[in-house]
């Protein structure tokens, strides 16, 4: 019968030994996989480096903290809510943007972004804020005023519905329902905000 180190050193011979960036993908993939099990909170490099199946050095001698490598792991999943096509009126537009909005809030991307706010505190929340800034909440708002300003040549938008507060209503209203609502956004809830607030809001 083998010995134990010899069953350890079995088991060791099956994982691929992996550099560069095959390495770097595992550790990021590893990162993203603890924050939807165990959250920010019960994310550690050690935890990390066992999911990647590699050494916690390894982990180190790329990332100094978990803060760096979380930003680094969210930033290649960012959700992407794509482009909105002209679906002929404002309110179709609407409910296509919001409906990709919501998936791109539920996708692994959006997931691991509502956990490490929801979980760490005001200074760790803030190595996060200009990326989620840049890579989220800026193109989500340029896709707004994009829909709003498609309905201004139609017709069907108020000319002067172009501020920073009307791109900020839809991802502020589903925010909320999700974070301090407690359930998840479902169609209904895309349709009210449409129906009960943008369109109000926006037309002439």
């Amino acid at each position: 019968m083998a010995s134990s180190q010899e069953a350890v050193a079995a088991g060791k011979s099956t994982v691929p030994r992996r550099r560069g960036p095959v390495l770097e993908r595992a550790i990021l993939e590893a990162a993203l996989d603890q924050l939807s099990t165990v959250g920010w909170g019960g994310l550690t490099m050690e935890g990390i480096a066992a999911r990647a199946q590699t050494g916690k050095a390894a982990v180190y001698r790329r990332w100094p903290s978990k803060h760096a490598l979380v930003v680094d792991a969210l930033y290649c999943v960012l959700p992407d809510v794509g482009d909105v096509p002209d679906l002929g009126s404002l309110r179709e537009d609407l409910l296509f943007l919001v409906q990709r909005m919501r998936e791109a809030m539920y996708s692994q991307g959006g997931l691991a972004i509502r956990s490490v706010l929801d979980e760490c505190d005001h200074s760790a929340a803030e190595s996060f804020i200009g990326l989620i800034v840049r890579g989220v909440i800026e193109p989500g708002k340029r896709l707004i005023l994009e829909v709003v300003q498609r309905g201004i040549a139609r017709g069907e938008v108020r000319a002067d519905a172009t501020g920073d507060i009307v791109a900020d209503v839809v991802p502020a209203l589903m925010m909320y329902r999700a974070k301090l609502g407690g359930r998840d956004i479902g169609e209904r809830d895309l349709i009210e905000v449409v129906d009960q607030v943008m369109l109000p809001l926006l037309r002439t």
